[in-house]
């Protein structure tokens, strides 16, 4: 299982581990590195290793002081200091532990926008000049709670939620625009950003909101993320 190009990460609080004989006599023969970790600094694996990192020798909460209790504490958080400084030395990613952890709620949170968004006709749009008519139609259409306003470049200029509908009604709908009631300046997101990010963004505002129009570098809209799609995947 040991291959050429390996390392070999050895831990011993006493250093004289029978079963570490033959993976370090393993590594004298074949030149590959053996680190070890170990309490005594003049034990049999510190002295075959390449390099050997010593922990300071302290008694074992065990009341005989037989049971490795305080050995192995050391070891744990030696072992997670030493995962972080290389996490931070190799420059290792969310989306990159996301590639290695799929499943489960944190799976999930390391998904992006852009896996969970509705594309194509699922996105409810429309022009800044369409009747609020056909602005109800559209949101009752899509499902979404929301309209997004895109100008005649095709990037998105501003957004009517179901709740602005509703503040709107005192006034005439039937001459009343989309542009007269929508949002200019709306949260947008891109597909890059990580699902627990876009449920950040939604619960910043005093009045949460639901969904979110995810936009090219253009500020063109490819898509439209709404809460129940993060829920869904475990996010929320």
């Amino acid at each position: 299982m040991i291959l050429p190009g390996d390392a070999i990460l050895a831990f011993s609080n006493s250093g004289e581990t029978t079963e570490l004989g033959d993976i370090a006599a393993h590594a004298l023969r074949t030149g590959q590195p053996l680190l070890a970790v170990t309490s005594k600094a003049s034990s049999t694996l510190a002295s075959t290793a390449t390099l050997a990192l010593t922990l300071p020798a302290m008694p074992e909460a065990c009341p005989m002081g037989l049971a490795p209790t305080t050995s192995t504490l050391m070891q744990l958080a030696f072992g997670d200091a030493l995962a972080v400084a290389l996490l931070r030395q190799r420059g290792f990613t969310a989306t990159e532990f996301g590639i290695f952890h799929p499943g489960g709620r944190l799976g999930a949170r390391l998904r992006t926008v852009g896996e969970l968004m509705h594309t194509g006709v699922a996105m409810p749009l429309t022009q800044p000049d369409a009747p609020m008519r056909d602005v109800i139609m559209e949101m009752t259409h899509k499902a979404l709670g929301c309209v997004g306003i895109v100008g005649q470049n095709g990037a998105l200029a501003g957004l009517i939620t179901d709740g602005d509908l509703r503040r709107a009604l005192d006034q005439d709908l039937t001459t009343t625009l989309a542009k007269d009631i929508m949002n200019p300046r709306p949260l947008t997101i891109n597909p890059d950003a990580l699902a627990a990010e876009a449920l950040q963004v939604m619960n910043a505002r005093k009045r949460p909101v639901t969904a979110l129009f995810v936009l090219d570098r253009a500020g063109i809209p490819i898509g439209v993320v709404h809460l129940h799609d993060l829920i869904r995947a475990g996010v929320g």
